[in-house]
């Protein structure tokens, strides 16, 4: 086990299985140094956590802990390309998505769940540029999706 997935477990977190995506696509690619995740959904064990809008049926403290599965299984996307996570370097970009009720003005405060997480996780190397974006509906009806962009060690 490396240093982040010693990390996780110190957090009392552990690396999903990768999310099977919900259509035709692939949950991380590999460009040069950089890997780019797929937008990531709330799934544990293949079902979402949550369904709604944020500021409607789902609170803004639960969408928070929804941003932060996302972006566990960001995190477990990129491993399943290049395998072992402490070859991280630093996230570069991390993009949510909200999807809001019309009133909701928090997309912010729920996508540092996703920020939050990987600043524990990755320390430094998890520090990055951001979009916290409110939206009218995502895939399965969500409430949250989260994608990064990291740059990794190359051999």
């Amino acid at each position: 086990m490396g240093a982040v997935e010693t990390r996780l477990a110190e957090l009392g977190l552990t690396l999903p299985e990768v999310a099977a995506p919900v259509a035709a696509y692939v949950p991380a690619v590999r460009n040069g140094d950089q890997v780019l995740t797929s937008g990531q959904l709330p799934m544990v064990k293949g079902k979402l956590e949550h369904t709604g809008k944020v500021g409607a049926e789902v609170t803004a403290e639960q969408a928070k802990a929804l941003a932060q599965i996302c972006a566990l299984n960001a995190l477990a996307a990129v491993k399943s390309v290049i395998g072992d996570l402490d070859l991280v370097e630093q996230v570069v970009k991390l993009v949510g998505f909200v999807a809001s009720a019309p009133d909701f003005t928090g997309q912010p405060g729920v996508v540092n769940g996703a920020s939050e997480l990987l600043g524990q996780v990755l320390g430094e190397a998890g520090v990055h540029a951001r979009s916290a974006v409110g939206v009218a509906v995502l895939p399965l009806d969500a409430p949250v999706e989260v994608e990064i962009q990291v740059r990794v060690r190359t051999a």
